[in-house]
């Protein structure tokens, strides 16, 4: 994963998605929104669990996410789970489009956070889904590195 820059705010991740499936690429893409989601966004109220996105007519658009409808917005508030545009370029647009066409790839939402300039981002991922096996390769993989962290702490610490 790209290293996160300090002065990003993140709203809300997906854990869930490194867990489901293996990130091939990762673009950083605009979100159109109108003023009582960025608000709601800015209260870090999103959610983006079981979203993704589709290439359609020529843009890009992000299913599922939900957004909780502003507190103080009365009734020009938003719809929580409406699609929204990614604002990608053009050459962007066509790479993601070429690549979804191959079989068993999906467009992923990683996480939501405001840049420096204080602009809603998604980082989407290309993805892989990985097999029931897959992920329990995974976990046997990470509790090996623990044990052995474990074990070397255990050794400095009782050279001491």
């Amino acid at each position: 994963m790209a290293k996160q820059k300090s002065s990003e705010r993140i709203v809300t991740e997906n854990r869930k998605a490194r867990h489901d499936y293996f990130i091939l690429e990762t673009y950083e893409a605009g979100l159109s929104l109108v003023g009582t989601e960025v608000k709601s966004l800015r209260e870090g109220k999103a959610n983006l669990r079981d979203s993704f996105a589709r290439v359609e007519n020529g843009s890009v658009m992000l299913y599922n996410m939900h957004i909780s409808p502003y507190q103080k917005g009365g009734y020009v508030n938003h719809d929580p789970r409406r699609p929204r545009r990614l604002l990608l370029h053009k050459s962007e647009i066509q790479k993601l489009a070429g690549k979804v066409q191959e079989k068993g790839l999906t467009l992923v939402p990683l996480r939501v956070y405001f840049n420096e300039r204080g602009l809603a981002k998604v980082a989407l991922a290309v993805a892989r889904g990985k097999k029931s096996y897959d992920k329990r390769d995974d976990l046997a993989r990470r509790e090996a590195k623990r044990e052995i962290e474990r074990a070397v702490k255990e050794r400095f610490l009782g050279a001491i």
